[in-house]
């Protein structure tokens, strides 16, 4: 326990003293305020921020001061009557709430303290908090737009995404309210797909084992034209061992590794090729090559070609429930299983465009992978993949960075 600033029995001692005197020289006027030599003496319980303050921004520290002697009793409240935690520095001559204030309340904070002279106060603040027109919060996923699991394992191609529920008008504001920090470190940045959507990525693979922390701290922050952040958001996630498979147009086989080891082979039949314009929209039937990363799985999964403009009733249609399904592109590109086509893995490509396995394999890849895993696909024909398919990583680093909007 800290050393009082003065013993109790000069206190009792001095305030006799200074009763005696008070009661001599009493009068019926009113007191003057002191003065100093430059001026009126400042007052001895001081509060932050002061009474009638509006718009006060709720990360704005409160703090109440005893500028002479310590203080007795301190106590904060809401307009409803609720009352703020708080705690008093060891040498109880200063007071801070404990946590955070809230977006359009009015705060009463009230103080009494004890000086060498006898009580003093109370004195009271009454301050309101900025309530903002509009707000949002950000949530922290893979790109497949499942939480960042706090604890959870990821694959060594995991790209942070950081959502936000709004558009956000400033994105160099918001970009500065977000963090990822590694162990060991790593060089990275963010990129912004959209107004919605920041990705971060590291420039290279992460190594097995890595820790991550990400952050999002808005709260209190005025995210451009009146937008503030509703909350902060917090992460953490480790990065397990590296999957990396390769499925190779040349061999239509697909090679697994695990930590730089090939542990297994799978025959794949992918994408037949060419395309068909169908209601005056074109279609594709490739599987596009590039950098993909396991986004989520289901066992099964229903797949309908009518949610990327093909009729099921077209000669191409579908709708069926497909097993040991492991999506890795946001337009519906998956590793599954699909027995009708055993004929044609390892040598004929007659899928629309997915990677079709046999239910061994299908399985197996099911549950070996993690999202984040990484998916490389080569030798294909059609368009290299693009970043809102989940292509991150098959944008070059020089041009990742310049998707920052701190670039």
């Amino acid at each position: 326990m800290a050393t009082p600033r003065f013993r109790s029995g000069v206190i009792a001692g001095f305030a006799l003293v200074m009763t005696l005197v008070v009661a001599a020289c009493s009068s019926s006027s009113a007191p003057k305020p002191a003065q100093g030599a430059t001026g009126p003496v400042a007052a001895p319980i001081a509060i932050q921020p002061g009474s009638g303050a509006q718009d006060v921004d709720p990360l704005t520290p409160v703090q109440v001061n005893a500028t002479d002697g310590m203080l007795t009793s301190v106590a904060m409240t809401n307009e409803q009557g609720k009352a703020v935690d708080g705690i008093l520095t060891p040498d109880k001559t200063a007071w801070k709430p404990v946590e955070p204030l809230g977006y359009g309340h009015t705060y009463t904070v009230t103080a009494e303290g004890l000086t060498l002279t006898g009580k003093i106060g109370p004195t009271s603040s009454t301050f309101s908090t900025l309530k903002p027109n509009n707000q949002t919060k950000v949530y922290l996923t893979t790109t497949g737009g499942t939480p960042l699991a706090d604890g959870g394992t990821f694959g060594v191609g995991t790209v942070v995404v950081a959502h936000f529920d709004e558009d956000i008008p400033d994105r160099t504001a918001a970009e500065k309210r977000l963090a990822v920090t590694t162990e060991p470190p790593v060089e990275g940045s963010w990129y912004w797909l959209d107004n919605r959507n920041a990705h971060w990525r590291p420039k290279e693979y992460y190594a097995p084992g890595t820790k991550v922390a990400v952050v999002a701290n808005i709260y209190g922050q005025e995210l451009g034209h009146g937008l503030y952040g509703q909350e902060d958001t917090k992460t953490t996630f480790s990065i397990g061992a590296s999957h990396v498979s390769i499925a190779d147009d040349n061999t239509k086989q697909i090679q697994v590794f695990d930590n730089g080891k090939l542990i297994r082979t799978m025959p794949t039949s992918m994408g037949m090729g060419g395309r068909e314009v169908i209601a005056g929209k074109t279609l594709t039937f490739w599987t596009q090559p590039g950098i993909y990363t396991v986004m989520d799985k289901a066992n099964p999964v229903i797949m309908d070609s009518s949610t990327y403009g093909l009729p099921i009733n077209s000669r191409l249609g579908y709708k069926e429930a497909i097993g040991w399904a492991t999506r890795i592109s946001t337009d519906g590109i998956y590793l599954h299983q699909l027995d009708s086509t055993v004929w044609a893995q390892g040598n004929t490509d007659v899928s629309h465009g997915c990677l079709n396995l046999s239910g061994e394999n299908a399985q197996w890849f099911f549950n070996f992978a993690v999202p984040g895993d990484v998916v490389e696909i080569r030798n294909t024909g059609g368009a290299p993949l693009e970043v809102w398919q989940n292509g991150d990583w098959g944008l070059p680093w020089d041009q990742w960075v310049q998707g920052s909007a701190l670039h």
